[in-house]
């Protein structure tokens, strides 16, 4: 029997290299899935900033958080998308994950420049994605390595590296320049 690994939080956070008392935001977080990780990784001191934009997932997110004795996340409706779409302060993120995001936003460079906005000089950036199609799940439509991080080179950041992100994925690190 088959068994595919796809991304697994707890793994694929260890290549963050986030430390106690970083700000990082999670943008399109989705259902919350490296909420836990993310915490754990920063700490008591740190902050964790879950950017979503589907209404439903923030209820999810709030819940799963409050469930998990989280607290030191904070859940917050946000348009990566739109200028100034997250109500952060510029520069306030060590760090910013997007993770199967990049594949479904109409104005990625929009959403670039948002991100880029938030995180701090020298701020770390990783972009998770989905690097094919698997059988029966994923999307129609993927954005390939190359072009991820071509586009992603164009909006002030920096590539720093490639690092594994499940089957099906890739991984790519980043610095704010």
């Amino acid at each position: 029997m088959f068994l595919m690994q796809f991304v697994v939080p707890e793994n694929v956070a260890t290549h963050f290299h986030l430390r106690d008392g970083d700000a990082v935001g999670d943008f399109g977080a989705g259902s919350g899935f490296f909420e836990k990780a993310l915490s754990k990784m920063v700490g008591k001191t740190g902050k964790v900033y879950v950017c979503e934009i589907q209404k439903a997932l923030i209820e999810r997110i709030a819940s799963l958080l409050d469930s998990e004795k989280i607290d030191n996340a904070e859940v917050l409706w946000c348009d990566i998308e739109t200028p100034d779409g997250c109500k952060l302060k510029d520069g306030i993120l060590d760090a910013g994950i997007l993770s199967n995001t990049l594949f479904q936003l109409d104005n990625k460079a929009s959403a670039l420049e948002e991100i880029r906005r938030l995180l701090r000089k020298g701020g770390k950036f990783f972009v998770l994605d989905w690097s094919d199609k698997a059988p029966g799940i994923g999307p129609a439509a993927v954005v390939p390595e190359d072009k991820a991080q071509a586009l992603v080179e164009q909006h002030h950041f920096r590539f720093v590296r490639s690092f594994p992100a499940g089957e099906h994925h890739y991984g790519l690190a980043f610095q704010a320049v």
